[in-house]
Parts: structure tokens; C-alpha cells; sequence
């Protein structure tokens, strides 16, 4: 009897989704998708040229220090208007803590950070609102809202990323704490390849670079590319570091399905792969096999290369989770393209406004929080099934 009404429940349930679904779909579908995770779980709100953006954080346990300085250093790092490549909108970035904070300790109640706008010029988009710009989201909002916020994109900006650097901040204390780093950098942009890899030069270059040759004649790229009024994109690297074994799902819920969902809902990112990538195509199994062995030294099982970038079965092996993404150039270009209006006739349009040149450095820290995010929810269902 019990299992029968459980059965019942559950299809009134799936009937009450597709009625709200159906509901939506003739009164105007609202907005969702605007939250990520499970156990660690954020909500982030608002708009490129509106009063402010922030994020709501669900699942940070009571005690934890944390001040606003922690959250505010990861947002310098992503901060427009600091050098020629990026942005010249202004803005300071400023966290505000609302909720969940008391004598710099959580308390276990929800996080609520607010960052406001304070250079937005709505005047620059007035001649393109009835216009869809070439690689922007504003025909396809178009086509499932049917009205869009045409001042930068609204909550398709690049802007909205700012409550998940905040975010982020968070989760990448927390998982310090218990060992784990992440650190991503610049590794490409347009044919130009970092070759020396050292981690300590990211931050001393505006290109957040880890070969500062190479990072020479990235900004020379950029700058020829910016005086000709275009964009150009690259490849960001990242690399976390500590990640136990036994991280991770078999089948449909594997960690890396799960890092990638986080990473691709960057609205930069355009690819990604894990360890050697799309060179496994190129190899034999000899050769992209990790053979594992026995560390005297450590007591642990490990592997002599690390193709598989950490993952194996969908599940963490201990060794470095090391992928690459591919940032697609800044869509806002100065250049004169063809397009279409909301009446659907056949326009051209010059994109007018401040944007990134190549918005690469600027999203380093945003991989690195979305990562930081989804892995430090991952860890919390992991420990939870721990205590099952």
C-alpha cells in the first residue's frame, strides 16, 4: 500500500511539471537555470547595466573564517579597466557581505554578496537595441523570451561572472583548507603558446601568463588585433592539485562530465579537454595508457604520466587534474558586420561601447571559481557518502 501511494505521488508530481511546463510555455517562459550544485549550491542575480549583480551561497558550514578581503583579492583579479587589453569600464568591484558572515566567521546560514555597478553607459547600446549582434545571445533570448536587455547583454554578459568569482572565493578557501589548489593561467592566445610553464609568473603580467617571453608577444598580438578594431581569443589551462582519490561518479555523473558543465557555463568557453585531450585520437593504447606502480616513498599507488589529467571511470585518481578550455574571441568588435533586426531585416551594425580585446586573463579566475565550486560540492556528496 505504502510503495502504491509512492507511486501515486510521483505521478502526480511528473503531471504537475508537465502542466507547469505547458503553463509556462503559453503565459511566457520565466528565466531558470540561474543556480549550480547540490550541497554547496549558489544563486547568482542581476544584470550588466543594472543597480548591482551577487550570489547567494547555500552549504558553508558555520565556523569557517572568512573575511571580506578573502572574497574582494579574487575579485582584483578579474576587475575590468586595469590594462590595455582589458575593458575600459571602471569599476572598483567592491564586495558587500550581507548575511551569513558574524565577527568574520560563517554561521552556517545563507551567504549573500552583493557587487555593484557603478560605470555602466546604457547610452552606448541605444543604437543597436533593435539589432542582434553577431556572436551575442540576443537572437536566441529574443527567440525564447521575446524581449532581451539589449544594455551589454543583461544576464548573458560576461559581467554576470563577478557573483561566481565571489563565489568562488569561498569555495576555493574551503578546499584550501583541506589541501586542495587551483590555480588556471593564460596558456594560448591566437597561435602564440606558452612553452615555459612556471606558475609563479602568472600574476606579473597582464595576460596572467606563465612564460613571460611568450607573454611579450601575446600583448603585441592583442594590441595589433585591438587597433583594428577586432578581438582574438586563446586557451586558459587549469590544474588542481591535492584532489584525493575516490572523487568522482561511474557512468552519467562522472567528475569530469560535472567540471565541464561548470567550465562551459562560462558563456566564453567554447571547448574543453581533460589530460592529453584530443591528442588520445592521435595514440596508440601503449601510449596513452598510465602504467601505475607502487611509491615506496609515499605508500601509494600512482602513475608514471598522467594522459588520463587525473580521471579515470569518471572518479579522481589522486595524481593532478590538469584541462585545457577554449576562449572564444570578445564578440563586441568595432569592425562593421552583417545582421539582421528585430523585424528581421538585413542591417549592418558597429558595435559601439568598452570591451575586452581578448578576455582571456579575465577569465582565468572565473575557471577557477566555477571549478572550485563544482569540485568543493562534488567533496561534500563525497564525504556524505563516506558516512553512509
Amino acid at each position: 500500500m505504502v510503495s502504491q501511494n509512492i507511486f501515486i505521488f510521483i505521478i502526480c508530481e511528473k503531471l504537475k511539471r508537465v502542466y507547469d511546463i505547458l503553463k509556462n510555455k503559453k503565459e511566457g517562459l520565466e528565466m531558470s537555470g540561474n543556480s549550480f550544485g547540490e550541497l554547496f549550491k549558489i544563486t547568482t542575480f542581476g544584470e550588466s547595466h543594472g543597480p548591482a549583480l551577487g550570489v547567494v551561497i547555500d552549504g558553508v558550514l558555520p565556523g569557517i573564517n572568512l573575511k571580506k578581503e578573502d572574497i574582494q583579492k579574487e575579485l582584483e583579479r578579474r576587475r575590468p579597466g586595469q590594462n590595455i587589453v582589458s575593458t575600459a569600464r571602471r569599476e572598483a568591484d567592491e564586495v558587500e557581505i550581507l548575511s551569513g558572515v558574524f565577527e568574520n566567521k560563517t554561521t552556517g546560514t545563507p551567504i549573500a554578496l552583493l557587487i555593484r555597478n557603478q560605470d555602466a553607459k546604457s547610452k552606448d547600446y541605444q543604437n543597436i537595441k533593435n539589432v542582434f549582434r553577431p556572436g551575442h545571445a540576443d537572437f536566441t533570448y529574443w527567440q525564447k523570451y521575446g524581449r532581451r536587455d539589449y544594455r551589454g547583454g543583461g544576464r548573458s554578459s560576461g559581467r554576470e561572472t563577478v557573483a561566481r568569482v565571489a563565489a568562488g572565493a569561498i569555495a576555493k578557501k574551503i578546499l584550501k583548507e583541506q589541501g586542495i589548489d587551483i590555480v588556471a593561467y593564460t596558456l594560448a592566445i591566437g597561435g602564440i603558446r606558452a612553452e615555459k610553464i612556471d606558475l609563479s609568473k602568472i600574476e606579473t603580467n597582464i595576460l596572467k601568463c606563465p612564460d613571460v617571453l611568450k607573454a611579450k608577444e601575446m600583448v603585441k598580438l592583442v594590441e595589433k588585433v585591438k587597433a583594428g578594431g577586432d578581438s582574438i581569443g586563446g586557451i586558459v589551462e587549469a590544474v588542481i592539485s591535492g584532489c584525493p582519490a575516490g572523487v568522482g561518479e561511474p557512468v552519467f555523473e562522472k567528475l569530469e562530465a560535472i567540471l565541464s558543465a561548470a567550465v562551459m557555463s562560462i558563456g566564453a568557453v567554447k571547448g574543453i579537454e581533460f589530460g592529453i585531450g584530443f591528442k588520445a585520437g592521435e595514440m596508440t593504447g601503449s601510449q596513452c595508457n598510465d602504467e601505475f606502480y607502487f611509491d615506496q616513498k609515499t605508500k601509494e599507488v600512482v602513475t608514471r604520466s598522467n594522459n588520463a589529467g587525473g580521471i579515470l571511470g569518471g572518479i579522481s585518481t589522486g595524481a593532478n587534474i590538469n584541462l585545457r578550455v577554449a576562449v572564444k574571441p570578445t564578440p563586441s568588435i568595432a569592425l562593421k558586420q552583417h545582421t539582421v533586426n528585430i523585424e528581421a531585416r538585413d542591417v549592418e551594425v558597429e558595435v559601439k561601447g568598452r570591451h575586452d580585446a581578448c578576455i582571456c586573463p579575465r577569465i582565468v579566475p572565473v575557471v577557477e571559481a566555477m571549478l572550485a565550486i563544482a569540485l568543493l560540492d562534488y567533496l561534500l556528496m563525497y564525504k556524505a557518502y563516506l558516512k553512509c
